[in-house]
């Protein structure tokens, strides 16, 4: 099993469009073979941060993933409202 996080954080004021951004992205990538988990999060103290919790069934999975064409359109409809580029790292589960 891939364990990633990605944290996804919007410029100020353009909390909304990200948010529709990755809201239209999770509907899409759990229907992807190979997705176990993918869940989006925002935070209470500082709304314009997002976080995906995702868990694949295997590397070949994660990594289509990030070919699909719903990735490049939610990524092209929220790049101009990223404060940064998404923080995408891989986790090991200890326990």
């Amino acid at each position: 099993m891939i364990h990633i996080l990605a944290r996804i954080t919007a410029k100020p004021g353009s909390t909304e469009q990200v948010h529709a951004a990755l809201l239209d992205l999770v509907s899409h990538t759990r229907r992807e073979p190979g997705c176990k988990l993918y869940t989006l999060f925002q935070r209470d103290d500082e709304p314009t941060v997002f976080m995906t919790v995702e868990q694949w069934l295997d590397q070949a999975s994660a990594d289509a993933h990030m070919r699909t064409a719903h990735l490049a359109a939610a990524m092209a409809q929220a790049g101009p409202h990223l404060a940064a580029a998404p923080e995408i790292h891989r986790y090991t589960a200890l326990a």
